[in-house]
């Protein structure tokens, strides 16, 4: 008996370690580098290591070890898809409150609920996503209880048990009209809790620390992640005054009034987004990013002159609201061409797996007499280096450049176009399975034959 729980004790910590990364060169493919330039015909792509080596044309490719050279056959290959403002892994069922931890409308909490710890690696809407391929995804809850929604995480795809690769990457506040409705009906309202909670913060810097790189009080930080407040970790002596914020919740704002944190506003009209431009008046130090922003092609000049990032919704042609009367299919366009740095909003769809069809739909845009959309590099670069870049992994994700993570996928045909589909899909360096239960239920009845058993019955 107790060989035999060692054997299979071997063999879960086998099925649990990570595989390893694969050194592979792609040749006679098209390469699409993410970085916003044309696609490269006659291309290739090596991975070592589990990072990019090379990717350009085939006559500067380095020479590569025998054995690692695959003929791509004239198809795609690009960096792996980034999905920003998502909620994959936070639930199952959508309808099954059990299963669904997006919202926490009951909760004391508010900017100190974290993310990280609840994704779950194994929710099929991961895997499926990842055979649409995307690769990393900003993950977010949405706000129910306040206007603060807590703090997002970065995920990888892969098929591994570890999916999030940095906690606490950004906090997330609704403003504007639905800010208004969290707070108690009032754009004003909305207006003075935000400003309350930042002061707070500010107020609760003062009387402690948070963990610092070189260790410090509390939990030690590491590498880029912000680290947990000392007061959030251990027994300590409350403030004198609690106005509005719990301790949790002041210490979880606290790198975002020192702008170690970014800060993603969810604004939508071009009233609230002038609103959340003069905030960062009064707050200098505040890394704003702007999510929505249905009208932002009204105040395109302003937002780039503030430096402001925008994370769009990608085809608003009628509004949702009061708040998007002035939506265009344009808008992503316009704010590009004013200088705006624009990551197309995975939140906006139904399914983000959408993504590289929202992204042709900017390109076919062009031909329209009268409209602005993106070129084909830029539409690519709108879910794939712009997202990454936002996320704080410019350089490491989204693209493929020397040095870069092997995140890569190798499609059938142009992967703007609808009828476009992954043929692999590479995280890390590591090839990953494209099954899921969307795939098996296809392939389960593929076969009609109505002399089997019910397909209930066969395993």
């Amino acid at each position: 008996m107790k060989r035999a729980l060692t054997m299979a004790a071997s063999l879960l910590a086998l099925a649990a370690a990570p595989a390893a990364a694969q050194d592979i060169a792609i040749t006679d493919v098209t390469v699409v580098t993410g970085d916003g330039s044309e696609p490269i015909e006659n291309g290739s792509v090596v991975v070592r290591g589990g990072k990019v080596v090379y990717a350009g044309h085939a006559e500067n490719m380095p020479a590569v070890p025998a054995g690692i050279s695959v003929d791509g056959g004239g198809r795609w290959v690009t960096p792996g898809l980034f999905a920003t403002m998502t909620n994959l892994g936070l639930w199952d069922v959508g309808a099954v409150r059990e299963s669904n931890d997006i919202r926490a409308g009951g909760s004391p909490f508010s900017a100190a609920l974290d993310v990280a710890p609840v994704v779950n690696p194994a929710s099929q809407h991961i895997l499926i996503h990842r055979a649409a391929g995307i690769t990393r995804a900003a993950v977010a809850g949405a706000a129910s209880g306040s206007i603060f929604a807590g703090q997002g995480a970065i995920i990888d795809l892969g098929s591994d048990a570890q999916a999030v690769t940095r906690p606490r990457a950004f906090q997330v506040v609704e403003l504007g009209e639905g800010g208004a409705r969290l707070a108690g009906g009032s754009r004003a309202s909305a207006q003075a809790l935000f400003r309350n909670a930042l002061l707070e913060a500010g107020e609760f810097e003062r009387n402690g620390t948070i963990t610092s790189p070189g260790g410090g009080r509390g939990i030690t930080r590491q590498g880029d992640d912000i680290g947990i407040d000392s007061r959030m970790a251990r027994t300590a002596r409350d403030r004198a005054s609690d106005v509005l914020l719990t301790r949790f919740d002041a210490a979880a704002l606290v790198p975002v009034a020192r702008g170690e944190q970014p800060l993603y506003v969810l604004v939508e009209r071009a009233a609230d987004i002038r609103s959340a431009l003069a905030l960062k008046q009064e707050f200098p130090r505040l890394d704003m990013v702007l999510v929505g922003a249905s009208e932002g092609w009204l105040v395109a000049s302003e937002i780039a002159a503030a430096g402001v990032p925008v994370i769009a919704d990608g085809l608003d042609d009628l509004p949702q609201g009061f708040d998007q009367l002035a939506s265009t299919q344009s808008n992503i366009g316009r704010m590009v061409k004013a200088g705006v740095k624009v990551a197309i909003n995975a939140a906006a769809m139904e399914n983000p797996r959408n993504l590289n069809q929202y992204a042709g739909n900017l390109v076919a845009l062009t031909r329209i007499p009268g409209a602005d959309g993106l070129s084909w590099g830029q539409a690519f670069a709108a879910i794939s280096s712009v997202p990454a870049a936002i996320s704080g992994m410019g350089g490491k994700a989204g693209v493929l450049a020397p040095g870069a993570m092997g995140d890569l996928v190798i499609w059938d045909g142009d992967p703007l176009e609808v009828g476009s589909m992954p043929v692999k899909v590479f995280i890390d360096g590591v090839e990953q399975p494209l099954d899921n239960h969307q795939s098996r239920l296809k392939e389960r009845y593929r076969d009609l034959d109505e002399s089997d058993l019910p397909k209930a019955y066969d395993w």
